[in-house]
Formats: structure tokens, sequence, C-alpha cells
């Protein structure tokens, strides 16, 4: 499913986008500022979950459930990323998983409504690499927040495998 932006706003996550810009362009520019400075990627994690959660399209269902869950696991309990892949090693490995992570014709991640989302990729970007690392964390925190709000984790936090 590929969404075009109409009026500088994404249909799926609802971000004010400048100058013809995309979610997915914002998304690549904050892949390019890791590649460049290696030490931001120490939320990459954070990055790529609030980025899909908040296009959930590009999951499946049971791929997006297990990002809400990862998204918890990560902001409330403070699990690093090793703790979680080492905890969830069975459970997700391609080989034993029944189920797809990505989305696939006929099984694409939704919403019953849009949370209302109140910082996007696009406030990240606006907000450069200098500020990168603290405005991903906010992100992630406040994608929480607005799952929340929305009553989704209760909802989607069963994990497939679980």
């Amino acid at each position: 499913m590929k969404f075009e932006v109409v009026d500088n706003t994404c249909p799926a996550c609802g971000a004010n986008l400048p100058g013809g810009l995309t979610c997915e362009d914002c998304f690549h520019q904050m892949l390019f500022w890791e590649n460049e400075e290696p030490l931001l990627g120490e939320v990459h994690h954070l990055m790529v979950l609030c980025y899909h959660l908040q296009h959930p399209h590009l999951y499946s269902q049971e791929g997006l459930a297990n990002a809400a869950g990862l998204l918890i696991d990560f902001v409330e309990h403070g699990l690093d990323p090793a703790e979680v892949r080492s905890r969830s090693r069975e459970r997700v490995a391609s080989d034993k998983r029944l189920w797809s992570v990505s989305a696939r014709p006929g099984n694409r991640g939704s919403y019953a409504g849009r949370p209302a989302w109140t910082f996007t990729v696009a406030d990240v970007v606006a907000g450069g690499p200098s500020h990168y690392i603290r405005n991903v964390r906010f992100w992630a925190r406040s994608t929480l927040t607005a799952l929340k709000a929305a009553g989704l984790p209760a909802r989607l936090e069963s994990r497939p495998g679980c």
C-alpha cells in the first residue's frame, strides 16, 4: 500500500510535511544521520518502532502487536535492545515463528482509528541531528502515550507466540 501526501499531510500519521517531503524521506534522513554519526544509532530501535507504529500499514497485524509490546519493553520497562533480543530470540526467530512481521497482502496492520500522534518523524527531522537522540526518545514516549490514550496497547501487546 503506497500513500500519497496530500496537502503536505501524511495520510498515515497526519504529519505536517514541509516542502513536498514524505515521511519515508524523513525516515531515510534519519538513517543517513545514523550512518554519518554512529553514536546516533543508540536510539535506532526506537526510531524504527515509532516510524512503523505511526505507519501501521507497513506491519502485519501480528507485527504491529509485537511492535507495541516492544515499545512498552523499551520505554516502560527500560530494557535495552540486547536484552530484548535475548528474551525474544526463540519467539521471533524467522525459522520458528509462524507469523510475518511485515505487511503481506491480506494482512496489513491498522488501527480502528488513528491515534492522536503529537510528535512524528517530521518533528524529529525538523529538530536536526544535534537534537536527534533527545527527540527520538521523546518521540518514543509520546508514541506510547498516544497508543495508550487510544486504548491500543491493551489490545495490541498480546504478542504472537507469547
